[in-house]
């Protein structure tokens, strides 16, 4: 996961694709037989792990991102452990290329049982120095994107007699600084997965929400040495969680193991939200010194 990769001490996150398809599972193998998966993202991270997870538990699984070859290898991942998949280069800000995934998948397996709604993106940056330019960007992707996936798949899903089960990835809405457009765009999707999970009920649509703490992924190198030194200890059991950690919380959510569980929100974060902080773009010398 992370650790010393051998090369003194550079810190190595996330895992290799051969580690991801052996990772144990408290889930039986065939859990998800018969059903199909989307996962947006689905090129890195916790969106690849997710996808490989669901695809180990016996679902075929469509998958999107920005970037073909990233989704190529996903695919070939997915392979590998004997299922199917559709992978479809999208930018879910764009309604019409969602349109056209969701119409791939349907075309393909016949119908969407499961969206895990996990891209997104985000910059570490003082908010006082967010361009407009960024800030519209990340509320465009986290908020509307999410929002775009969102309602295609219900939309599919209420065609269904089973309906179906959705699952957002959100970030904490509790010390996480210096991202303040992505804590804005994700806590509007909180908001949404509580609000429509209701809304949705009728058509036997659960919705709910995983909110990931510090993980450790390839995509750790985007922070300043400084904070990825801090999301360590910015837990009270001074740890990274890793990908599937989130995984195996979004096969909880979809599985019949949560039949009776929507609206909710389940933290995978090692107590962060009760006692620690984050600050990404590096802790303000105010903070550092303490009260006068």
């Amino acid at each position: 996961m992370s650790g010393d990769d051998g090369a003194g001490d550079t810190p190595r996150y996330g895992y290799t694709d051969e580690e991801l398809l052996t990772l144990p599972t408290v889930y039986r193998d065939g859990l998800f037989a018969g059903k199909v998966a989307l996962v947006s993202g689905a090129g890195t991270g916790l969106g690849k792990a997710t996808a490989l997870l669901l695809a180990r538990l016996g679902a075929v699984v469509a998958i999107c991102g920005r970037k073909a070859e990233k989704l190529e290898a996903t695919a070939a991942l997915v392979s590998a452990v004997g299922s199917e998949s559709l992978a479809q280069a999208t930018n879910i800000r764009d309604p019409e290329q969602v349109d056209a995934l969701f119409d791939a998948a349907l075309d393909r397996f016949g119908r969407v049982d499961y969206v895990v709604n996990n891209a997104g993106g985000q910059f570490p940056q003082p908010s006082l120095e967010i361009p407009l330019k960024g800030w519209n960007a990340v509320i465009d992707t986290n908020l509307n994107g999410t929002w775009h996936m969102m309602q295609r798949a219900a939309r599919a899903m209420a065609e269904q007699p089973e309906g179906g089960a959705i699952v957002n990835i959100v970030v904490p809405q509790r010390g996480m600084f210096q991202v303040a457009h992505t804590v804005a765009a994700r806590a509007a999707v909180e908001s949404l997965t509580r609000n429509l999970a209701v809304e949705w009920a009728p058509h036997k649509i659960r919705v709910n929400a995983v909110q990931p703490g510090p993980i450790s992924t390839e995509g750790m190198n985007v922070y300043p040495p400084e904070a990825q030194a801090a999301m360590r200890a910015s837990n009270p059991l001074f740890a990274f969680g890793d990908v599937q950690d989130v995984a195996e919380a979004c096969v909880y959510l979809l599985a019949p193991s949560a039949k009776f569980i929507t609206g909710e929100i389940v933290i995978v974060d090692g107590g962060l939200r009760l006692w620690g902080e984050l600050w990404l773009a590096g802790k303000p010398g105010y903070f550092r010194k303490g009260p006068p």
